[in-house]
């Protein structure tokens, strides 16, 4: 029902999908509509205070009952294998927050092979829409396989009151799409990844919608409403694709590794953000001075000024970024990336405001 075919794999794809503004209070009616009648709901913390009235609300008014309800505060595999296997028989799980209770909620549908309900309230990376899962296993953050969203519930009333971190940090995530193609063009020119047209296709459209539609304005309804269709399409074209391709390239296995060296790691979608910039000389992209003015005009490059990078922990990270996935052929694979990146980084005037020593 819900599902396309593309050659012999099975790509799921949203079933109910919503972007407007008073979203929360119609959830209720959109999981009535789908037969979900109980829910194990799943918030992140200081959400139940943020849309926690208008939500039960909704759910009340259309006989939806919350059999299981939990605040997330640790997305450990052992914990969300334990919590899931614990639950009363349900229809869907639900999850409404940030990073770790969508985490939460996408890893426990996955192993009940039940529909998950995405609601993020900050649109920061693009993991909302994606079929992935960020988990802490045995002490470290690893990446592993989770259900894909059977809805997505986006309340652009509750995205506009996020702190700005958040829009920065999805800008970041979204212009990363920029150099992770051109990675993942490079690695199926010398042979080493497959490449799939329409996933790629969908990931350029993505962008397109981001940079064609609007003024760069944060604060702007139709820029928040643009960057969260990015957002959930890039998720979409990792689907398609079988894989992280055509959203994670170079500049994820840099902001990965500043995740394990740096002493306090700052956002994901902001390192990705400078990394991309970044690995685009490296790349010679054709779309540099696109990632530059949209740092420029949106505030992003006047915000990480604010509080920079360190100059030794980047260089470190660079060390150790393309041994994060070894068989991962990206720019960063090449011999002589490194000493260009140094370079960069000491000579490149938007890199030398951000990163000090």
């Amino acid at each position: 029902m819900r599902t396309v075919d593309a050659t012999n794999k099975q790509i799921e794809i949203p079933y109910l999908l919503k972007i407007g503004n008073g979203k929360t209070a119609r959830i209720g009616k959109y999981l009535f509509d789908k037969g979900m009648m109980n829910i194990a709901l799943y918030m992140g913390d200081g959400i139940a205070d943020l849309v926690g009235g208008t939500l039960r609300a909704g759910l009340d008014e259309h006989g939806i009952e919350i059999t299981h309800e939990q605040i997330v505060s640790s997305v450990d595999i052992d914990e969300i294998t334990h919590s899931a296997f614990s639950l009363p028989a349900i229809s869907a799980i639900v999850g409404v927050g940030g990073g770790k209770a969508l985490d939460f909620a996408k890893y426990t549908a996955h192993l009940l092979r039940l529909p998950f309900i995405s609601i993020p309230t900050a649109i920061s990376n693009d993991g909302f829409g994606s079929s992935s899962a960020s988990l802490t296993i045995m002490g470290k953050r690893k990446s592993v396989k989770a259900a894909s969203p059977f809805g997505i519930v986006i309340d652009l009333d509750v995205i506009k009151g996020s702190p700005d971190i958040f829009m920065y940090s999805g800008i970041g995530d979204m212009l990363s799409k920029i150099t992770a193609l051109k990675d993942w063009q490079t690695a199926r020119d010398k042979g080493f990844a497959r490449f799939v047209d329409f996933a790629s296709m969908m990931a350029y459209n993505s962008l397109d919608i981001l940079f064609l539609k609007h003024s760069l304005d944060i604060h702007d309804v139709n820029f928040q409403r643009s960057l969260a269709s990015s957002l959930m399409i890039s998720g979409l074209a990792m689907e398609i694709a079988g894989s992280s391709r055509p959203a994670s390239g170079s500049e994820h296995l840099i902001s990965h590794a500043l995740d394990e060296i740096s002493a306090n790691p700052k956002m994901h979608g902001i390192q990705v953000g400078i990394a991309t910039y970044l690995c685009a000389l490296l790349q010679e992209n054709e779309q540099l001075n696109d990632i530059r003015e949209v740092f420029e005009k949106t505030g992003f490059l006047s915000f990480v000024q604010q509080d920079p990078f360190d100059y030794r922990e980047f260089v470190r990270a660079l060390k150790l970024a393309p041994s994060i996935k070894s068989d991962y052929y990206t720019v960063l694979s090449e011999p002589d990336s490194f000493s260009r990146a140094v370079d960069f980084i000491e000579n490149d005037d938007l890199l030398k405001a951000v990163i000090k020593v």
